[in-house]
């Protein structure tokens, strides 16, 4: 197909394909899929080889989010049976995070729900990551607190975080659709904010949020002009008890091609499989390692995710490697810019990303597709008194 093999070429060149080129991705048919998915696999190979990054959330604070974000199970007045609770202790958050570095996790990602942290809450987090940087420290730490005010990027920089996440979820000119109390403007911001500062930007996407096509590609494309060194990629997962609980707009051969576009768009970038792999890709999960070269490991936020030692067993059945603490994720050209700090990897073609329905004919599960049955509550590990998944 002379499509995927111009792609290969401009991915293997870190050069932009065309929007027209990108949306021909979301729309080739599943005969087509596994082509699509052994040309974007020849792309992460040539960057990433067949290593896989693993990562661990820890969830430092659950539930009573002011927000009014549609998509989240935290949100201001869901219904949704999550774990509440209020922030765990510095050494709670370093056990937590502990169990994902066991199970092989290189990065711990602390996450706190909220429209952005308080100084005070900055003075937490900062004792937080001491805590497990001093129980392990090679991992790498990424908070991600919400929106950031002047110079708590650089108060996290200086406390040890490596890396700051604050996704764009979705395109500009739908954001307003799924959220009204902040603004795309203001997750811009806060993105820019952890660049200007020296951490390593880490912005992403919501698919299967009823988006378009042209929201998918606004939105990686937007992505790739922010330039963060890591792209997760989230598929909604439909709480009961929320605005998007009857949103199941997600195929597994739609989830691939959504991931295989990512790649293309973002060749040297770390994109990770993240949020909702197994409630939409389910058994095609292993096809998506050919994709990414990242994932989650074991739970999620509020929601659980499949056992750690099966995603361990998933990497090694499908022919991949995790990623040991020795080895630098990103490319060379990309590595030294991020440790620079200075936000731009090389000029002219480099590559960040990511969200979501469509304006030709919508592909979408339909009710028969609806698998609620996978959508698992988070009763263990980080506010609870249960063992972790990792």
């Amino acid at each position: 197909m002379d499509l995927l093999n111009t792609l290969v070429d401009k991915g293997l060149r870190r050069e932009l394909p065309t929007r027209e080129e990108a949306l021909a991705v979301l729309a080739t048919s599943d005969d087509d899929l596994l082509d699509v998915v052994a040309a974007a696999g020849k792309v992460r190979r040539q960057w990433f080889g067949r290593r896989v990054k693993l990562n661990y959330l820890v969830n430092l604070k659950s539930g009573l989010c002011p927000e009014d974000c549609s998509y989240c199970s935290q949100r201001l007045g869901s219904k949704a049976e999550i774990l509440k609770y209020t922030w765990l202790k510095p050494d709670e958050a370093s056990e937590a995070a502990a169990a994902g570095v066991a199970g092989g996790a290189k990065r711990v990602c602390l996450v706190a729900s909220g429209r952005g942290p308080t100084d005070r809450d900055v003075d937490r987090v900062s004792k937080t990551i001491a805590a497990i940087k001093e129980q392990n420290e090679d991992v790498e730490v990424c908070a991600c607190l919400g929106l950031l005010s002047e110079g708590q990027a650089e108060r996290l920089r200086d406390a040890g975080a490596d890396a700051y996440n604050h996704n764009l979820n979705t395109s500009e000119g739908t954001y307003g659709d799924i959220t009204t109390t902040h603004t795309y403007a203001d997750r811009v911001d806060t993105v820019q904010k952890a660049h200007a500062a020296g951490l390593s930007a880490c912005s992403g996407l919501i698919a299967g949020m009823g988006e378009s096509d042209e929201d998918l590609v606004d939105v990686v494309f937007a992505l790739r002009e922010l330039d963060p060194d890591s792209v997760p990629v989230n598929f909604l997962i439909p709480f009961e008890g929320t605005p998007l609980a009857k949103e199941w707009n997600l195929t597994p051969q739609r989830a691939l091609r959504i991931l295989a576009m990512v790649r293309f768009v973002c060749p040297d970038v770390e994109v990770r499989l993240a949020g909702g792999r197994e409630v939409h890709l389910r058994t095609l999960q292993p096809l998506a390692l050919h994709l990414v070269n990242s994932i989650f490991l074991g739970d999620y936020l509020t929601s659980e995710g499949q056992a750690g030692k099966a995603d361990l067993e998933m990497i090694t059945d499908a022919g991949f490697e995790v990623e040991g603490s020795d080895t630098t994720t990103l490319p060379a050209h990309r590595a030294g810019a991020a440790a620079a700090g200075c936000g731009s990897h090389g000029g002219g073609g480099c590559a960040p990303c990511g969200d979501t329905a469509e304006e030709t004919a919508p592909e979408t599960a339909g009710a028969s597709g609806a698998r609620p049955d996978l959508v698992a509550v988070r009763r263990r590990g980080a506010g609870t008194d249960l063992a972790p998944n990792a």
